[in-house]
């Protein structure tokens, strides 16, 4: 099936050179996502996929309240028709159909780098983004919780991803407390779990320039070493090395080998910025 961005309800997917911008553009409901967004973000992973002009991708949000607040429980369909205690339409609960399994790059098996700048609150179904995406930017205004338990609900799959992202201690917190504290994008850098924290003015323009950077670089070698490194964040360090002669022979790319020694021939060098 045909992929057409500008057909799209509940997403806005522009490019930019080699980067693609998505921007989930619900902010009417804090950008939370419905069946449609999971649908869209889905064929929008995909799509990145089989198209070799998108060498990185940056995801983010409208407006400046939300980058997005989790599942539109206005719309989520919780149980089975019959109104059962059956999740998400399947025979039994052994059999669950996860939402987050549409939303988020690698579980869309989409290996190319995606840098998330987060724009306001990010809450609760977010987090199955927020894990992975491969760097992180916020606004100095964003902020993170989880609200699950204070709803009655078990806070499960996002903990899980998120976990990899933040110390133990610093995911209990979040998840246990649900609406009754919120971690502030200066928590968020100094654990680790955003690389840079930035006035909201600014955020379009720093995730723009780390991206652009991103995309620069010859995409074989960029999207081999994101695999490398994801493979070792999955499996642990053994099971990852015993791989790592797998993604170094998949990721040799000649005529980026042969441009990199040239660029280095040249005598001109990359004037780094220092974070």
């Amino acid at each position: 099936m045909s992929y057409d961005p500008s057909s799209l309800d509940t997403l806005e997917v522009e490019m930019d050179g080699h980067v693609a911008w998505v921007t989930l553009d619900r902010p009417e409901a804090y950008n939370a996502f419905s069946p449609t967004m999971q649908r869209e973000l889905r064929a929008t992973w995909e799509a990145f996929r089989r198209d070799d002009d998108v060498r990185a991708v940056v995801l983010t949000a409208a407006g400046d309240k939300s980058f997005c607040v989790g599942i539109d429980r206005n719309e989520a369909e919780f149980t089975a028709l019959d109104g059962s205690d059956m999740l998400y339409g399947t025979s039994n609960n052994f059999m669950y159909d996860d939402p987050g399994d549409d939303l988020g790059p690698k579980a869309c098996d989409l290996w190319k780098p995606v840098v998330c700048a987060v724009n306001g609150m990010a809450a609760g179904g977010a987090f199955y983004m927020l894990a992975e995406c491969d760097v992180i930017i916020a606004a100095d205004h964003a902020t993170f919780f989880d609200p699950h338990v204070t709803y009655g609900m078990a806070a499960v799959y996002e903990p899980i991803k998120m976990l990899q992202r933040m110390p133990l201690g610093e995911i209990l917190r979040l998840s246990l407390l649900g609406n009754h504290e919120r971690m502030s994008a200066a928590t968020a850098h100094r654990i680790g779990l955003v690389s840079e924290v930035c006035p909201a003015a600014e955020l379009r323009e720093r995730a723009k320039w780390v991206v652009d950077a991103i995309a620069a670089q010859p995409p074989v070698a960029v999207q081999a070493t994101l695999r490398a490194i994801w493979a070792a964040n999955d499996m642990g360090r053994r099971d990852a090395l015993a791989m790592a002669p797998s993604i170094l022979t998949t990721g040799f790319d000649r005529a980026g080998m042969e441009a990199g020694a040239a660029s280095f021939s040249s005598g001109e060098r990359i004037s780094p910025r220092t974070r």
